[in-house]
């Protein structure tokens, strides 16, 4: 059976100061009235129900995960002791899944991107159970079609079709982030697609694959695979799982196997990676300003304004900036430079404010 597997363990740092380490964007809602990792479980439920949901977090973190996703199994919040990018974090998902289903086909999502519609991505999702179901041995990965020419995202290389009239293709490369000539070159080529960090496979298949290319990682899953369910399991996880390499799904395994398909993504698809994503998502007054909460502005233009609790933030002559108020901390700055609050936060850990982070 096809089971759901959210990566939720980020810090989303590009959104302080609502998003900290205990409380990452994936708790947080942009529109609508559903965090981001709520409704990542929200689009897969109508096929993919909460028994067979499973997440992936951290210790600071799953109490709230819990809390938001209070319909998941207690057993199927997974806890990682420290981060180890995303390669252990998938050999721990599927050592779980096969513990309940030995033939588990694993849907494996982040908790914060934004997809539209839908019902798109259930067919694409259903498309992607169709091609492992055909072939075990295969690794299906979902490539966007790209909008522009970004420099942000990795990028898939597509090769020859997999059978007429299917959008599934074999994978001629993995290219790294490009320089804006290169992403243009892409673009024009129409051959490629935005790595978009979503995959579908046999669970049995990928943890095979991640110990035949990480074998220290493989192994250490396998002795901790053989407590899930005993009371030891805490203990060894805790143990263990530090010990496992630091290393992303894509490096470890991806770029090394010959069995990778991508299937062109029908949906719309936005991985919200900073407070420029609000706009995005929520729209723009006449003003170009995108407000949530209590705002009062003046000669105030292409600016992004959230506040909390009732605070009045009241803005005058401000022209493309962001400001987020919180109880414990405000900021105010610029648009336009994605990187500068990752500046700011290397500040706050100079400075010893690490309370804040």
């Amino acid at each position: 059976m096809l089971h759901a597997v959210i990566m939720a363990g980020g810090s989303g740092t590009r959104f302080w100061p609502a998003s900290r380490h205990a409380f990452p964007k994936q708790f947080l809602t942009l529109s609508g009235d559903r965090s981001l990792i709520q409704s990542t479980s929200d689009r897969c439920i109508g096929w993919i129900p909460a028994e067979r949901q499973w997440v992936v977090t951290n210790e600071a973190q799953a109490a709230e995960t819990r809390r938001q996703l209070p319909e998941l199994p207690t057993g199927h919040v997974l806890v990682e002791p420290c981060a180890r990018n995303t390669a252990p974090c998938v050999a721990l998902a599927a050592a779980h899944l096969l513990k309940e289903d030995p033939d588990a086909v694993m849907l494996l999502l982040p908790a914060d991107h934004v997809i539209q519609p839908v019902e798109a991505f259930e067919k694409a999702g259903k498309a992607a159970q169709t091609l492992v179901d055909e072939d075990r041995n295969r690794l299906v990965l979902f490539g966007v079609t790209p909008t522009f020419p970004s420099t942000g995202y990795g990028y898939i290389e597509r090769g020859p079709q997999l059978g007429a009239g299917r959008s599934a293709y074999h994978v001629a490369a993995f290219r790294e982030k490009p320089d804006r000539p290169t992403a243009e070159t892409y673009l024009k080529a129409g051959t490629f697609y935005w790595n978009c960090g979503i995959f579908t496979w046999s669970a049995r298949r990928i943890l095979e694959a991640i110990t035949t290319y990480e074998p220290e990682i493989g192994a250490l899953t396998a002795q901790v695979a053989g407590t899930i369910g005993a009371p030891g399991y805490d203990a060894t996880i805790r143990d263990l799982f530090p010990k496992m390499k630091s290393t992303s799904i894509d490096y470890a395994v991806l770029e090394r196997d010959k069995s990778i398909v991508v299937l062109e993504a029908p949906f719309g698809w936005d991985d919200v990676g900073s407070w420029e994503a609000v706009p995005r998502l929520s729209g723009s007054d006449a003003a170009g300003n995108t407000i949530e909460g209590l705002h009062v502005g003046v000669d105030t233009k292409n600016c992004i304004v959230r506040t909390t609790d009732k605070h009045l933030v009241a803005t005058l002559g401000l022209e493309d900036c962001i400001v987020v108020h919180t109880p414990d901390a405000t900021l105010v700055a610029k648009r336009g430079d994605e990187n500068a609050i990752k500046k700011l936060i290397e500040e706050l850990k100079t400075r010893g404010l690490n309370g804040m982070l």
